[in-house]
Formats: structure tokens, sequence, C-alpha cells
């Protein structure tokens, strides 16, 4: 991975998330998909599991 070219390393401390992301604004959006693909999977896990 080219440090440089994906701005930088995920960071815990900022939510995962790599510091041109917060600069530049994006953290919020990113979140939000991140939490709306959560919800899909864990639904789709119910769907799968079902009895």
């Amino acid at each position: 991975m080219n440090v440089k070219a994906s701005g930088g390393r995920y960071h815990e401390r900022i939510g995962n998330l790599r510091p041109a992301d917060v600069y530049f604004g994006r953290s919020r959006t990113i979140l939000i998909e991140r939490e709306r693909i959560k919800r899909q999977t864990i639904a789709n896990r119910r769907l799968l599991h079902r009895s």
C-alpha cells in the first residue's frame, strides 16, 4: 500500500478513518456508509440462519 497515495493509514483514535478523510470532511459520509453496510450484513445473517 502506498501510504502517500492513499492519504495515510487508518487511525483508531479517529474512528478508524484516514487523517485525509477527516481533514477533507469525508468522515461523516464514511461512517454512515459503514453503519448501513453493518445493518445490511446483520439483516442478511438473520435471514440465512432462521430455523
